[in-house]
């Protein structure tokens, strides 16, 4: 992981294409990935290896028994992502260091409103009435590349020559 870099937290996430997918995002950015259980998935599922492809050895991975312990960690660094939140993502604050999404199917707990704090929950916009979401892959994707690009701004060291 890249000193100061966000991370990225998946609470209780079932379907393995979409973990394999932000793996390999964090792989790309050098940020961490948290994974907290019950997974909906085994670690060793190929539906979770093969979207990472090669890149699992560049993934930084941690995986969880619980969200307390971890957000223990990071406390006031957080933001929460829901369709239900009213602040977009673009007013979450540079410092926020800890990215969480919630389960595909069910989002994140509804206690987590009152024990997190409302003004820390973020959305991404959609304009269409009849999508309901978007795919979390795509989600964390947005969220974490205008987190860098806000921590950042203007000072991205890439040598690459493409």
């Amino acid at each position: 992981m890249m000193h100061g870099h966000p991370q990225i937290c998946l609470f209780q996430p079932e379907i393995p294409q979409n973990a394999g997918s932000i793996a390999r995002l964090v792989a790309a950015t050098q940020s961490r990935l948290h994974l907290v259980r019950p997974l909906g998935f085994s670690t060793d599922d190929r539906n979770l290896r093969r979207p990472g492809l090669d890149y699992w050895p560049f993934v930084d991975l941690e995986l969880h028994e619980n969200f307390e312990t971890l957000a223990e960690q990071f406390q006031g660094r957080m933001a929460f992502f829901s369709k239900t939140a009213t602040k977009y993502y673009t007013q979450m604050p540079a410092s926020t260091d800890l990215l969480i999404f919630g389960r595909e199917t069910s989002g994140l707990p509804p206690d987590f409103k009152e024990r997190f704090g409302a003004e820390h929950f973020y959305r991404i916009p959609m304009w269409h009435p009849g999508v309901r979401s978007l795919n979390l892959a795509n989600s964390a994707s947005i969220v974490l590349y205008h987190q860098l690009e806000a921590r950042y701004r203007g000072r991205y060291d890439d040598s690459r020559q493409d």
